[in-house]
């Protein structure tokens, strides 16, 4: 695996492949990124090939490919990054904008996560166990976005579901939260 960096001044991972979404904007003046948020996502739900996310994030999806899609036509999302099952990753809004990833959400009192989060898409589902590879890969980003970004703290690492509890539930009960924070914690002493 290659070495990790963060490009301040572009906002991007050097090991990412990077296409712009339009969805997103800028951030708040002067908000503080300080907060990591962990979500799954497969399209449709629980199948793992093709490029569906992508076209989600980019807006060109086909939603008349499956009869799932329908319900998502009218959303426009993004996340920073996707970690597909295989460990490619991909980057969809550089770290300094706001990516469309939390939705309605509050952490500690602050809403509106988007402002200051970033959103890492797993490829997944909530009852699907992760690969190895995804873990290694997100344990490696965070740990370059701790060094990053100092506000985020291992206790400023949550999943969707601890921002929006009463509207998602991922990355779900098949994330190891515990194996993770140990890869991480390895990372960190690196």
């Amino acid at each position: 695996m290659d070495k990790i960096r963060i490009n301040l001044d572009t906002g991007l991972l050097n090991v990412a492949d990077f296409c712009l979404s339009p969805n997103h904007d800028l951030r708040p003046e002067e908000e503080i990124i300080d907060l990591l948020v962990i979500h799954n996502i497969s399209l449709p739900p629980g199948e793992f090939s093709g490029d569906a996310i992508e076209q989600f994030f980019m807006n060109t999806l086909d939603f008349t490919a499956n009869p799932f899609y329908i319900d998502i036509r009218h959303m426009k999302v993004s996340a920073h990054l996707l970690i597909r099952r295989d460990g490619r990753v991909k980057q969809f809004v550089p770290f300094h904008l706001r990516a469309w990833h939390a939705g309605e959400s509050q952490f500690e009192s602050r809403a509106r996560c988007n402002d200051f989060s970033i959103g890492i898409e797993l490829e997944g589902a909530d009852d699907i166990p992760y690969t190895s590879i995804q873990y290694a890969q997100l344990s490696a980003i965070a740990k370059q976005l701790m060094k990053s970004y100092p506000g985020i703290s291992f206790d400023r690492i949550v999943g969707h579901c601890t921002i929006a509890p009463h509207r998602k539930t991922d990355p779900g009960p098949a994330f190891d939260w515990g194996y993770f924070f140990d890869l991480v914690e390895k990372e960190v002493s690196a």
